[in-house]
């Protein structure tokens, strides 16, 4: 039934005994190392009872996802409040893959599930690879053909009846069965659901919910080719692992009529449900991949930090009762609550998840935010290397800016441009030129080309406080009114991080290999030589200054 172990344990013989003799036994699914006996009923009831789980009875729950794709959001939300409900209780979290669909279930769906959820934190008790102690009728075989099936389906519609299994082979005589075995006829096993009564189960988030049993049908457990399906394979995989707590998306509400009777009719204990609710896409319709990126290897491959990921996906129908939102794996254990999950759907914000990832990343330790961004700066091809004292001061002085490390590359080649032309022709730009930029810019022209700007570069952050300060007292300029005519004619831009940061890492980048020669840097010769060439007059009439190329081509 389910892989969640493999070869590890010896099979298991579930029973139940009837009011009757003559088991009949239908093949069972070997490939998973269980056996499930199965009992023909004949003519008469089962005398069931169901045991309730006990509150003394260890927590132990599991997320079974089918292998059928990537794991979505929505299911690393389920397996995250499996995982914090396990760990806050001292419970066990157990992974299990329900490859039940044959046809859509694949090797490489099962790897990528395993690899987000290690990504994301989310250690398992039991499952694949870490092995455990648990692994390991009511039925009728049915000979209708699908034609039979689908015209019931058309008269339950004519007369605005639910499509449910009117139970022609319900009770069927031995000689009946027998005929058709002879034929060679297919048939499927079905469970025998009580025609009378309701079913009551306390869901843990949703509170009471019941079902008339007269609402359902009796219901397929094998199919024709032996192939036990999903309901069957997951209340057996459940009951025979000892799970206590079933917590899953609210989509398999209904599956639990069927499964709830499958736990009374083996004699198993009933686990407590909780249905999670769905995560909801801005207009509130279901999310998927039309509203972007939905699958968690998307957001690794997009940058996000798993532990950006997990706080996220935790505050979606969580919360602690305070107004905090940051939260550690470690403080989401000690502080999650299966009462506080809120069983409305939560709507996904991908710019709520940036903005969370952003004051992940600003907190972790210097130097592993360095590596990342460093890194990340050396693979793109921006600069020749990932570490040392250029990386760790640009970390520093860029961080701010990034929210996802991708936004690294954007930040990084900001400080290394000159947009100079497109500043001076904004109206902000515009207003400093007719408020004598000019000037400004030859005292400093005349700074660097006397070495004086160079030597203070060179000295750091030390050199260039007191060469501003005096070059400022020269000029009679402070403040605002100094340091905005500095940013344009240094940095090309009207506003951006530190002026003196920036400048100091500019003066490093061009005098060291740092900068790849790719990378669309602009050097502080390079800056000076764009303004030497203005022609100020010219500027002032609305005509545009020589861009650094044409200055290059004369």
């Amino acid at each position: 039934m389910a892989n969640s172990m493999i070869g590890a344990t010896p099979w298991m013989r579930v029973r139940v005994i009837p009011q009757f003799s003559s088991p009949i036994l239908p093949s069972s699914s070997s490939l998973y190392n269980h056996r499930v006996s199965f009992f023909y009923p004949a003519r008469r009831l089962f005398s069931v009872s169901a045991t309730a789980a006990t509150d003394k009875q260890q927590v132990r729950v599991r997320f079974a996802p089918s292998p059928t794709g990537n794991l979505h959001v929505g299911g690393a939300r389920t397996a995250l409040f499996n995982y914090l409900f396990a760990r806050s209780t001292g419970g066990k979290f157990v992974l299990r893959i329900e490859d039940t669909d044959l046809e859509r279930s694949t090797k490489e769906s099962e790897e990528a599930v395993l690899r987000d959820l290690s990504w994301l934190g989310l250690d398992w008790d039991e499952g694949p690879g870490v092995g455990g102690d648990h692994e390991s009728g009511h039925v009728y075989r049915c000979f209708c053909s699908n034609e039979e099936l689908e015209q019931m389906k058309e008269i339950a519609k004519l007369k605005q009846l639910p499509p449910v299994y009117t139970g022609k082979w319900a009770n069927a005589t031995d000689e009946e069965v027998q005929e058709e075995l002879a034929k060679g006829t297919p048939y499927t096993y079905r469970f025998r659901v009580p025609k009378e009564g309701r079913l009551t189960i306390n869901d843990l988030i949703r509170g009471e919910v019941s079902w008339n049993h007269n609402t359902l049908g009796d219901f397929v457990i094998m199919r024709s080719n032996g192939q036990p399906v999903y309901n069957f394979c997951v209340t057996v995989d459940d009951a025979t692992m000892a799970i206590s707590h079933v917590i899953r998306a609210e989509e398999h509400l209904p599956n639990t009529l069927r499964q709830a009777l499958i736990y009374k009719a083996l004699g198993f204990p009933m686990p407590h449900f909780a249905h999670v609710s769905l995560i909801l896409a801005p207009d509130r319709s279901k999310l998927s991949k039309r509203h972007g990126a939905t699958s968690v290897g998307q957001y690794r491959e997009m940058g996000y930090l798993p532990q950006a990921m997990v706080n996220y996906l935790a505050l979606l129908g969580w919360g602690d009762g305070t107004e905090n939102e940051f939260f550690t794996l470690e403080q989401l254990v000690e502080k999650f609550s299966i009462g506080r999950v809120n069983k409305s759907g939560a709507v996904f914000d991908s710019t709520k998840l940036r903005w969370m990832n952003g004051q992940h990343l600003r907190a972790l330790p210097s130097e592993q935010l360095n590596k990342l961004v460093g890194e990340r700066w050396k693979s793109t091809g921006i600069l020749i290397q990932s570490e040392g004292p250029f990386i760790e001061e640009a970390v520093q002085l860029l961080k701010d800016g990034i929210e996802v490390v991708t936004d690294s590359e954007k930040v990084i080649s900001n400080l290394l441009s000159y947009p100079l032309h497109a500043t001076l022709s904004s109206p902000e730009g515009k207003a400093m030129v007719e408020n004598k930029l000019s000037e400004l810019s030859s005292a400093l022209l005349a700074a660097y080309d006397n070495g004086e700007l160079s030597n203070a570069l060179e000295e750091g952050h030390s050199g260039w406080q007191k060469w501003v300060k005096s070059f400022g007292k020269s000029l009679k300029l402070k403040g605002k009114s100094l340091f905005m005519p500095l940013r344009v004619l240094l940095t090309g831009k009207l506003h951006g991080p530190d002026m003196g940061s920036s400048i100091i890492l500019l003066h490093q980048a061009g005098t060291r290999d740092i900068v790849s020669s790719q990378a669309a840097f602009v050097t502080l010769d390079e800056r000076f030589a764009v303004l030497r060439e203005i022609d100020w007059e010219a500027l002032s009439k609305d005509q545009p200054p020589l861009e650094p190329a044409a200055i290059a081509a004369n």
